[in-house]
């Protein structure tokens, strides 16, 4: 079977950039020749489609209705890159059981050879969703801004994620940053709380600048790897990618797609999702 690349995009709150970093993240892995899937995990309020400016007809709401294949709401987005929708707007996504949400995951079997990479952005918070999904993950990519709330709020992530989830290593990503000397106080402040009160290891993997072009790419509904690729946002997702790229791939069964079947459900539910 062959080897994926799973990464979780989080946030410990909205508004910080997280689903713009998934997105352009993808486009830069699929620039390098790479088969990326994107997965909009944000269950109750999708929006990887509206950045994109896709129209997709089905979404993951009809995949756990037994309506289509997870591979029937595949929609095509920037450089290749396929798109996995969720639902926007329907409580019940938000809700889902452990076993609904095995049942989801289940459904990845059938595209287990089709791709390198599985960008999952997951919704921004503490909620269960987020926890399942990171937990289901090779590794975690927490998004953090300057502002206090946002530092606040992802320490708090990190220690639910830690807790529960058992998650002892993440990446982080400063986002909408004035310099690089910026973004590494930003960690700095964020590692020395983490590392001091939680047992995780935090590592800086990137900045990416305050960028005047990639706010008017998401008002046309495009990413700003495709309209302004020389721009120095596009440059540091470029950067990011690289880093991506360097990361070890896993060898051995957890490796494959199949290992988010066994990771995204507590043991206690895991004979109920086998029973299908």
């Amino acid at each position: 079977m062959h080897p994926v690349q799973v990464i979780a995009v989080t946030s410990g709150k909205g508004g910080v950039g997280k689903t713009n970093v998934s997105v352009n993240l993808a486009c830069q892995l699929a620039k390098q020749g790479k088969r990326v899937l994107l997965m909009d995990a944000d269950l109750g309020l999708a929006n990887v489609d509206i950045l994109l400016g896709l129209r997709p007809l089905r979404n993951l709401s009809h995949v756990l209705a037994g309506e289509c294949s997870l591979r029937d709401v595949l929609v095509t987005g920037p450089f290749g890159v396929q798109v996995i929708p969720a639902a926007s707007g329907i409580k019940q996504m938000a809700e889902l059981t452990p076993t609904q949400h095995a049942q989801l995951v289940q459904a990845f079997g059938s595209l287990e050879d089709d791709f390198d990479v599985l960008v999952v952005d997951t919704a921004a918070g503490i909620s269960d969703s987020v926890v399942t999904f990171s937990r289901a993950s090779q590794h975690v990519l927490v998004v953090v801004t300057e502002e206090p709330t946002s530092l606040a709020d992802a320490y708090g992530l990190i220690k639910v994620l830690n807790r529960d989830a058992g998650i002892s290593r993440f990446k982080v990503v400063c986002n909408m940053v004035s310099s690089d000397l910026q973004a590494r106080r930003i960690f700095e402040r964020l590692c020395a709380v983490a590392e001091r009160f939680l047992d995780v290891q935090l590592t800086f993997v990137g900045a990416i600048p305050r960028d005047e072009f990639l706010l008017k790419a998401v008002a046309r509904q495009r990413t700003v790897s495709e309209m302004f690729p020389a721009t120095e946002s596009v440059q540091a997702f470029k950067r990011l990618a690289d880093q991506v790229s360097a990361w070890p791939i896993p060898g051995e069964p957890r490796g494959h797609i199949e290992f988010f079947f066994e990771r995204l459900l507590p043991v206690a539910t895991r004979e109920a999702s086998m029973a299908w």
